[in-house]
């Protein structure tokens, strides 16, 4: 069970129903890994027991306030996702016994990202601003405007950095040369990541939306590649609306947008760019309700579904339960 303290932090964030912080006690836990928005128990080194909390990052930087729903947001999303392209890659997915938890199978994970990019928008496109005509060894052609799409989906990794650190953009050549991944490896890395992406531009088009570029992370267990992490989450990838893309590119205007890009706006707007010495903007309870809408909306445009909110009252004790009914019949 959460401890005391942890138990202290939670029922104040339950007030305003976001849980922004874990610490159980899962039977057969050995460790407890924190990244900026999971939570990841280790359960006797063959599981991992998955808590996708309500906090919210941003220029690899935790935003002081969680965000209501969000977690049960992102994790039914890609849950969804997993088993919507299980036939493409294994995945690590194994049950999701809580609106905010899925349990899976423990692998080790490859050091490197795959970023799969169809469209030069968000940071491809500020750094071809800058004058950069390549990205992680792709070149790419002078003349582009923001949001156009690329001839054909362009892969560009980065390496997975540890918490606190930047993830760090890097090339094929680069990968294999350093022996992060064995060159047979990273090209079925590279033939997965783009047929999940068809995959998921095909559902995506199914519900008026273009998936415009997201991430894919894989690890290895008993000499298997798995998916693993999130898939096609808002988090994890960006959209923008199918039926008014043309229009606006051909205006030069902003394209509607299902991404977390609108934080990172909001946070530009307010001068915060995750630099050294910048200030974090005030998150009233107005800009926090407003993002929790938002990320809702996500879900039922995403999955063409109502989003059913979970009962928020206790979370920690919700969550503690139902993973612990599912461990015992494991």
């Amino acid at each position: 069970m959460p401890t005391k303290e942890t138990r202290k932090l939670i029922i104040k964030s339950n007030k305003m129903k976001a849980l922004t912080k874990t610490n159980f006690n899962f039977r057969n836990q050995k460790d407890l890994y924190v990244g900026k928005v999971r939570d990841v128990y280790n359960i006797d080194d063959e599981l991992l027991v998955m808590v996708v909390s309500d906090r919210i990052s941003a220029f690899d930087v935790v935003l002081p306030k969680g965000i209501p729903f969000k977690g049960q947001v992102l994790n039914q999303i890609a849950s969804k996702f997993l088993d919507a392209t299980a036939d493409i890659v294994p995945n690590w997915k194994i049950a999701t016994p809580d609106p905010m938890v899925t349990v899976g199978h423990r692998c080790q994970p490859y050091p490197v990202e795959m970023i799969v990019r169809a469209y030069l928008t968000g940071s491809s496109w500020r750094e071809y601003q800058k004058g950069a005509r390549e990205i992680c060894g792709v070149k790419i052609p002078d003349g582009m405007k923001e949001h156009q799409a690329f001839e054909k989906p362009i892969l560009t990794p980065t390496t997975k950095a540890d918490q606190g650190y930047h993830d760090e953009n890097i090339s094929r050549e680069q990968i294999i040369a350093q022996g992060l991944v064995s060159e047979e490896e990273y090209l079925k890395l590279e033939e997965y990541s783009l047929k999940l992406f068809e995959r998921g531009t095909q559902i995506a088009k199914e519900k008026g939306l273009i998936l415009v570029d997201t991430k894919y992370e894989f690890g290895k267990k008993d000499d298997t590649i798995y998916l693993i992490d999130e898939i096609h989450t808002p988090d994890s990838s960006r959209y923008f609306y199918l039926d008014t893309y043309q229009e606006r590119f051909y205006k030069g205007e902003n394209q509607r947008q299902l991404s977390k890009e609108f934080v990172r706006e909001w946070l530009m707007q307010n001068n915060f760019k995750g630099q050294e010495g910048e200030n974090l903007p005030e998150m009233t309870e107005e800009i926090v309700n407003g993002i929790s809408e938002r990320y809702i909306e996500l879900y039922e445009k995403i999955i063409g579904e109502k989003f059913i909110k979970a009962e928020a009252d206790e979370i920690d004790e919700r969550i503690f339960q139902n993973v612990d009914s599912f461990l015992k019949l494991v």
